[in-house]
């Protein structure tokens, strides 16, 4: 048996099924044949010009991508731009690219279920459910005192292996509920505080947000967009190659080395 890009993209979808994504996402197949004949898979956050080199050389032709390279279609696709760049050099190259980002995000066993295990914690809420289902963005858990900031803090810094990270507020508080948004987290913060956190973990934030956050005794911790997605994309490339290896194939999924944080700190 062989596996096809058209093979692949159902294993995904069971997994993360498109009907959880937000409705601004654009989320799937972004470039490829569906008969295609899948080698090797390479997992990253975003398709830069570096990881799609990388799947060359690798003899991978098929990009996992939490991302999608397109939120809206384009009105060309030419070389002078990096987005067109991108699809005409995964063309030429016959590689696909698939994107599963916030169904990705919300399914049970997603991004934001690891990241809740990550931190050292297995009870948790959904912060905003899709209609029908117990899934959904967003992740609650309650600590009810058990830690202070400066714990989760250190916390976070451990799961995501980090040595550094942006807050607001006394290190020294003691927080009772957690809201844990992965990535750009700021559409939920209002629904985060109306349902009691006291405490937001998220990448991406804004000063003005932070700031409302401040005024309302609400603790902020900003681990960085890349910082608090990444490492569950490890966990799912691991699930996705068990999958695989279920079906009796030898497809291997392999992390892309040039998935990286494109922040640098001096």
């Amino acid at each position: 048996m062989t596996l096809t890009v058209k093979n692949l993209m159902d294993i995904i979808e069971q997994y993360a099924p498109l009907t959880l994504k937000e409705d601004f996402d654009n989320v799937g197949l972004m470039v490829g044949d569906t008969e295609n004949i899948v080698n090797n898979i390479l997992v990253c956050l975003d398709c830069t010009v570096e990881v799609i080199k990388e799947a060359k050389e690798k003899n991978c032709n098929f990009i996992l991508s939490h991302h999608p390279l397109f939120f809206i279609k384009p009105k060309s696709i030419t070389s002078e731009t990096i987005k067109g760049e991108k699809v005409i050099s995964l063309i030429k190259n016959d590689i696909a690219l698939y994107a599963a980002h916030t169904n990705l995000d919300s399914t049970k066993g997603g991004l934001n279920d690891f990241a809740v295990e990550l931190l050292g914690f297995k009870e948790f809420e959904v912060i905003d459910k899709k209609e029908n289902t117990d899934m959904g963005i967003g992740r609650i858990i309650k600590v009810n005192g058990q830690f202070t900031l400066k714990e989760i803090c250190k916390k976070v810094k451990k799961a995501y292996d980090i040595e550094q990270l942006r807050f607001s507020g006394d290190l020294n508080k003691k927080i009772k509920k957690i809201a844990l948004i992965n990535g750009s987290g700021t559409d939920y913060f209002s629904l985060a505080t109306n349902l009691g956190c006291d405490c937001i973990i998220t990448g991406d934030t804004t000063y003005h947000y932070a700031s409302d956050l401040y005024e309302q005794n609400v603790a902020l911790i900003d681990a960085g967009h890349f910082n608090s997605e990444w490492p569950a994309m490890k966990v799912v490339s691991k699930i996705l190659e068990k999958k695989i290896e279920k079906m009796g194939l030898d497809n291997q999924v392999i992390l892309a080395e040039t998935s990286k944080d494109v922040y640098n700190y001096f």
